[in-house]
């Protein structure tokens, strides 16, 4: 071994490359996640030298390691001597981004923009640059598709002979033969544009852009509606209608599902890049066939965005766009064949009524608002309640209460018991837009069965959903109609009940205050230390440990300390345990 002749120095050298060479994966990952502390061993000079080649070497390994090098990699700068020696990292990062696996040529790609930043200008001219080029000329796809996400990095640094071939490399890579080369070249089009002089947008972006977006693969195709976005921002208002807007027209109607989901998912980003005037004339329409497209998914897509392209419209023909292209659609959709369809109108349909007003919101959007509340799929019905608040503003919740009870009660009830979850999150909200008189004639059974439902989430979440009730409608609210009703679950027969009642006191004590917590929860709570299972009674010093603090002094000492001693002596280890560390707690020792 190296360490015998003296030299400490090369041991960890040495012990890296056993544990690189192990047949043990996790070894050799375990090595390259400490590189950085090899590296500092190694001092600038040793790392440059001999790590570095040793790894450019090695690169034959498991994914997973080669990922770890990767990134390891992108943070080495001072580790090598800073700025002026990064070109060191060149060699193994160029290696890694030719490998077969997509991730790991991502995260080295990655690396090298890092690393691209710390170049000066000289240095990504000699060495940078190069590198890219290599990589856009190499015989294998991989080295294509890496080449593409680096165009970006050195080109606004470099001369302007240099800037002229990346722009070659890059139209040559949009042309490529193989559909991965021209994805990669789609995907970094966009922000190829951002860094390019105007002119050259409109000479090279341009046509490239026109040239991908009626690409064969519509994986291809699909990338290009992305890169118009970006596109778009660039150019003059006066160019769009020409260079744009004949390829968006016809992605919006491209014969490929995928394309048009594309251009659903980023219509509002579009409608922002093009401005108002393309957005009445080309837009519009072409919105309005994306919400009647024979595919499900676009339809979906297309719903989402309801709201947020009704909200960017022009402000002094919104609403009569809305009224005559967009409402029309919209009553399809709420009868639409597809539940995910509705389930995403749902979602964004009660924004509709900020902006189109009272008058309309009663007159159009209430109609479907109510339909939607008697959907069969309970996603539909609960988007629905979950936005509640939004017509609430406009016209109060009262117009929808008689149809709201029945769909809530239906939620509350039914099978699945996320839905049930769902319901119970909205409830505080639903309570402080509906008022106490109709909270307690209508729903307050209901949120006091969810405490002995079947699943411990549910009974959870109705325990803090009964103390954000507390909160809201005051002390006394809860002891006249609360805290009698949970106090009574304490003689239930079903043990989980009975546990249940000492969570509520436990969420409820602070809300409720000393007197309620003293005179009325702290009996019940005592009289439980005697339950014959023994997790409540280990709940019982867990729930004394928690109200502790709201109860008075004087009963602190003369009720609480008997019982908690009592408990420390009981047969059960967890009683004990929880006793004791309530008494430590409380200082009652």
């Amino acid at each position: 071994m190296a360490g015998a002749d003296g030299d400490d120095s090369l041991y960890p050298i040495a012990v890296l490359i056993d544990e690189l060479r192990n047949e043990d994966v996790q070894l050799r990952l375990n090595s390259i996640k400490k590189l950085s502390t090899i590296a500092l061993a190694l001092g600038v000079e040793r790392t440059r030298t001999e790590l570095l080649p040793f790894l450019t070497d090695t690169i034959y390994d498991e994914d997973e390691v080669l990922l770890a090098l990767a990134e390891q990699l992108g943070n080495f700068t001072m580790l090598v001597g800073g700025p002026e020696n990064v070109h060191c990292l060149l060699p193994p990062l160029e290696s890694l981004a030719t490998v077969e696996e997509t991730v790991v040529r991502d995260k080295a790609v990655e690396s090298l923009r890092k690393i691209s930043q710390e170049h000066s200008p000289v240095d990504l001219e000699v060495h940078f640059e190069p590198l890219v080029k290599r990589l856009a000329s190499g015989d294998w796809f991989t080295s294509r598709t890496s080449a593409c996400g680096l165009f970006s990095v050195c080109y606004p640094r470099v001369s302007s002979t240099v800037k002229a071939e990346i722009r070659q490399h890059f139209r040559t890579l949009c042309s490529d033969d193989t559909p991965m080369v021209r994805r990669a070249a789609a995907s970094k089009l966009g922000e190829f544009a951002k860094v390019l002089e105007l002119d050259y947008v409109k000479s090279d972006i341009i046509s490239l852009f026109t040239a991908l977006a009626s690409d064969e693969q519509d994986s291809v195709r699909l990338l290009a509606v992305e890169a118009c976005v970006s596109i778009a921002t660039l150019l003059p208002q006066e160019d769009l209608e020409t260079l744009v807007m004949p390829t968006l027209r016809q992605a919006a109607e491209d014969k490929s599902w995928r394309v048009r989901y594309m251009v659903a998912d980023k219509f509002s980003e579009l409608q922002k890049a093009v401005g108002p005037e393309i957005t009445k004339n080309d837009l519009v329409p072409a919105f309005q066939n994306l919400l009647k497209d024979c595919e499900a998914e676009v339809r979906a897509a297309a719903a989402n965005k309801v709201k947020e392209f009704c909200e960017n419209l022009p402000e002094d023909s919104r609403e009569q766009i809305i009224m005559t292209h967009i409402l029309p659609c919209v009553k399809e959709l709420v009868s639409d064949t597809n539940q995910h369809v509705k389930s995403a109108l749902a979602s964004v349909i009660m924004g509709l009524s900020t902006i189109l007003g009272k008058d309309n919101t009663i007159e159009h959007l209430l109609p479907l608002f109510l339909a939607q509340l008697k959907d069969e799929c309970p996603e539909v019905r609960l988007n629905i309640i979950s936005n509640l608040d939004c017509v609430n503003e406009v016209i109060g919740i009262r117009q929808l209460s008689q149809s709201l009870l029945p769909a809530i009660v239906e939620l509350a009830e039914d099978a699945k018991w996320r839905v049930r979850l769902a319901i119970i999150e909205y409830m505080p909200l639903l309570a402080g837009q509906l008022g106490v008189e109709f909270f307690d004639e209508k729903l307050n059974t209901l949120c006091m069965a969810w405490l002995i439902d079947h699943v411990y989430a549910i009974r959870e979440a109705a325990t803090c959903n009964l103390m954000k009730l507390v909160e809201k409608f005051g002390a006394e609210w809860a002891q006249n109609t609360i805290v009698p009703k949970v106090l009574g679950m304490a003689n239930d027969p079903n043990y989980l009940h009975r546990m249940t009642t000492l969570f509520c006191i436990n969420a409820l004590s602070e809300a409720c205050g000393q007197d309620i917590t003293t005179k009325q929860m702290l009996p019940v709570v005592l009289k439980m230390s005697t339950d014959q299972v023994a997790n409540v009674r280990f709940n019982v010093a867990k729930s004394l440990q928690k109200i502790g603090p709201v109860i008075d002094s004087n009963a602190l000492q003369t009720e609480v300390k008997p019982v908690l001693e009592k408990l420390a002596t009981d047969t059960d280890m967890d009683v004990k345990y929880f006793a004791q560390e309530a008494i430590s707690v409380l200082a009652l020792a």
